[in-house]
């Protein structure tokens, strides 16, 4: 196949993000990022890295279509246009695909169908998706459009694991089961941690901790998901930036009886002012750890509410998967907070579970190794890559397609 080029887009409400990469070495040409999409105050940060040239355009951009336009406008100036014969395929980051997506698909007017059809329980995220691939598609017809689904990695979830213990008719009427997030990265680092340990996939158990400002866990038996901590929408699990993860559902009845408050009130209370922010003000690990320093006792009760959450799930998942070949630390706190890896993992080692202080204080952009030597269970720090793993999955599919 002589196209070897895939675009990555990751479409918000307000935000396109978008990587250009080849496929024959895995290299990226250009990077970049739209936000304020629809504001006087947009921003668009692009960055050809075969030149190493970083360009930024400030002004109003009204909507995707416009964004998207922008973006192709810079990759032309790098040589990189959309029009390029190289363009091997457009993939499209969408967050939920239900139990009808199980693996990366070319789009067409079914698939948008059923997309739209999920929006009930994606509504922050799925039309955000549909615009960036609407878009796209108008400005390249041409060209094979790939979604790849943040929920598909998870549809391996065996049924008890899956289903929430309600009426399975009306759970099945409404769509009502755990379905799971940031799939994309839990099979990116669960592969990379299996290769890091110099093993296949299949004969790797691995837990992994996505720790962001969203943060989920999953339990991955030989290369399958078989349990996850987000549900039904990214709001369940462990505590994340200013979402409160698991919760009393009693809670939000309370909220609503005794405290007057609207659905919408609770809504945004429990996604966008809880977790870490509504424990103490700050989301910022690296600002809750100065405060903790400091001796600000709220910051550190929040850090051990979120910490006592995070040992809860990899005790859990121990006992999920029975046999545990290794534990891996990956996104933005994951790789880059030791003292929360420390933490986590602290007085686990009748598990077999323990972190090297030494190793677990070096910084870096690798995959590597931060338990102690000969550790029982090893215990990783694997960088994510969604937009590889995304553009990988595309250029597969694409090329299974020719």
């Amino acid at each position: 196949m002589n196209a070897t080029r895939v675009l990555v887009l990751n479409s918000g409400s307000s935000s396109l993000k978008y990587q250009l990469l080849d496929m024959r070495d895995a290299s990226r040409l250009a990077v970049g990022l739209v936000e304020r999409i629809g504001e006087q105050t947009s921003r668009l940060k692009h960055t050809c890295l075969a030149g190493g040239a970083t360009r930024e355009q400030n002004g109003p951009i009204a909507d995707h279509d416009g964004a998207l336009k922008a973006v192709a406008e810079e990759l032309a100036r790098d040589g990189l246009g959309l029009d390029s014969p190289e363009l091997a395929a457009i993939g499209h980051r969408v967050v939920h695909g239900g139990m009808f997506f199980t693996e990366p698909t070319v789009i067409d007017d079914a698939v948008l169908t059923e997309i739209e059809r999920l929006i009930p329980v994606a509504p922050l995220h799925n039309p955000a998706n549909l615009t960036g691939i609407r878009t796209a598609t108008a400005l390249r017809p041409d060209l094979p459009q790939v979604a790849v689904f943040d929920t598909a990695f998870h549809t391996t979830m065996p049924e008890p694991a899956a289903r929430y213990a309600i009426e399975p008719k009306l759970a099945d009427r409404f769509r009502v089961r755990r379905y799971g997030f940031h799939g994309t990265s839990h099979a990116y680092v669960s592969r990379k941690t299996a290769e890091l340990l110099g093993k296949a996939p299949e004969d790797v158990n691995v837990i992994v901790l996505h720790l962001g400002n969203g943060a989920s866990a999953s339990a991955v038996r030989g290369g399958r998901c078989v349990d996850t901590s987000m549900g039904l929408t990214p709001l369940e699990g462990l505590v994340m930036g200013t979402r409160s993860g698991d919760l009393d559902p009693a809670v939000i009845f309370h909220l609503q009886r005794v405290g007057g408050m609207s659905m919408d009130e609770i809504d945004t209370l429990l996604n966008k002012r809880s977790g870490l922010f509504g424990l103490c003000g700050d989301n910022d690990m690296r600002e809750i750890r100065r405060r903790i320093e400091e001796g600000d006792e709220q910051a550190r009760l929040a850090f051990e509410i979120y910490i006592h959450r995070l040992k809860k799930y990899i005790g859990a998942y121990y006992a999920v998967l029975g046999t545990v070949d290794a534990v891996a630390f990956t996104a933005g706190v994951g790789e880059n907070a030791d003292f929360v890896r420390a933490a986590a993992l602290a007085d686990l080692e009748g598990l077999g579970l323990a972190v090297d202080g030494a190793r677990n204080a070096v910084r870096g952009d690798e995959a590597r190794l931060i338990s102690p030597e000969g550790a029982r269970v090893a215990v990783a720090v694997v960088p994510t890559d969604e937009e590889m793993e995304i553009a990988a999955q595309t250029y597969a599919l694409v090329g299974k397609d020719e």
